[in-house]
């Protein structure tokens, strides 16, 4: 019995590929950087693509693009991340 949740949706094919944002920061913000994304579900992976210059390549599911960039906008201020490039804008 289904009760009140509606009909099941159907979901479309999964995305063929990740969703990537490159980011920066200070070096020694990373690891929190890190703790603050894993205490948000971890809802995007990162690996650093240099660690001088604090550059992060961010991935993530291309339906959770809008979540990704409002959580660098919250802890910006905390982290001084700073959006470098986005492949996906138009």
């Amino acid at each position: 019995m289904n009760r009140g949740r509606g009909r099941p949706r159907k979901s479309g094919p999964p995305p063929r590929q990740s969703a990537r944002l490159y980011v920066r920061l200070a070096p020694e913000r990373i690891a929190l950087f890190r703790f603050l994304l894993e205490a948000h579900d971890n809802l995007a992976l990162f690996s650093v693509a240099d660690k001088r210059q604090g550059v992060l390549q961010l991935r993530f599911s291309p339906d959770q693009g809008g979540e990704v960039r409002a959580f660098l906008r919250r802890v910006q201020e905390e982290t001084g991340v700073e959006l470098l490039l986005d492949p996906g804008a138009a």
